[in-house]
């Protein structure tokens, strides 16, 4: 990790630097463990009151908390931003030489820049393409015709099935599979036949993929992440998903075949989308929601009910089996009401 002054790190986050430029900055810390030589960061209300007896030598934080703290700051609207600029800067290490492990399983027709480096026991497929700064980790698979952008990493285990397109700058976490089968399958007479999946996965620049995710190749149109999409572990995207740029995804979410998600969406935790419908520019869904309908304009969306004690919940779930027999009742009222208006007026 390489030590950095307070007025580089000003430099590198675009903030305002109040206190000693000269302080030097050896490592990170959270707020109320750092020692001195530290830099920590403050962006959430609740751990204000930590500021008084933070001993980290720089605070990263926003201009409203500055009158709390007297030490070396480095004032911005968006700390967490900061934070992640910073933290990039001060645990940057140098790139490891070109190299190409003797076990790993290289197609002669795979065209491979200069610089890439290939781990131990990867296989690299025919026609594979891999440019420049390109990392290969440990026992990854890259399936015939695949393409690689510019300083893409693969880390340890990943398997990309043939013909998939990963942009510049992408990172896939270990275990994930990409361009695996969609779920398509025709009925005959109670057997099932498999359809085949036809279709590729392409990827923008800058998509990262988490851990042990797993997305599908496309069945007859391609499936397609776009520029800066970022999916957290254990997510599911199955064929034909189109999701829009920028989109954020946490982890343990399915979306089901040929749905699209617009631009700048969230998608928290747990939450499902069924097959087919559309979600537009900045929609952002709660965790475990269902969501079964095209969301047609932007804002937060939620569903299902939160944990509550379990008496509680039978109770009210007796009532939501009354529903449908009460909004019967409830319009017979109504118009039995309207009647009465009607012969009073």
């Amino acid at each position: 990790m390489p030590d950095l002054t307070a007025g580089q790190l000003a430099q590198i986050t675009g903030t305002e630097l109040r206190g000693d430029a000269d302080c030097l900055i050896r490592g990170i810390a959270p707020l109320d463990q750092a020692t001195a030589g530290q830099l920590a960061f403050l962006h959430r209300s609740e751990f204000r009151c930590d500021l008084a007896d933070t001993q980290a030598s720089v605070v990263i934080l926003a201009p409203e908390d500055l009158p709390e703290y007297p030490g070396n700051a480095l004032v911005t609207q968006n700390p967490l931003l900061a934070y992640a600029q910073a933290a990039t800067a001060l645990s940057a290490t140098e790139r490891p030489a070109a190299c190409r492990h003797p076990t790993a399983v290289i197609d002669p027709s795979a065209q491979l820049a200069p610089d890439v480096i290939i781990g131990a026991n990867a296989v690299i497929g025919a026609r594979v393409v891999l440019a420049g700064q390109v990392v290969i980790g440990p026992n990854c698979t890259i399936g015939d015709d695949c393409v690689l952008g510019q300083a893409s990493c693969l880390h340890p285990g990943v398997t990309l099935y043939p013909r998939v397109e990963l942009g510049v700058e992408c990172i896939i976490h270990a275990g994930a599979v990409l361009g695996s089968d969609g779920f398509g399958f025709a009925n005959d007479q109670g057997r099932w036949v498999k359809i085949p999946q036809l279709g590729r996965l392409r990827l923008g620049d800058r998509v990262e993929v988490g851990a042990n995710t797993t997305i599908d190749c496309g069945a007859l149109n391609d499936t397609v992440l776009a520029d800066g999409v970022k999916l957290d572990n254990q997510v599911h995207v199955a064929h034909n998903v189109q999701i829009g740029e920028h989109t954020a995804i946490a982890a343990c979410v399915g979306i089901a075949g040929s749905a699209r998600i617009g631009k700048y969406c969230t998608i928290a935790g747990a939450s499902g989308l069924v097959g087919h419908i559309e979600l537009a520019d900045q929609v952002h869904v709660s965790s475990m929601t269902p969501v079964t309908h095209n969301l047609s304009q932007p804002g937060r969306y939620t569903s299902l009910l939160p944990a509550m004690p379990h008496a509680g919940w039978r109770k009210n779930f007796a009532r939501i089996r009354q529903l449908d027999r009460m909004a019967h009742k409830l319009r017979r009222l109504e118009k039995q009401l309207a009647q009465v208006m009607s012969q009073l007026n």
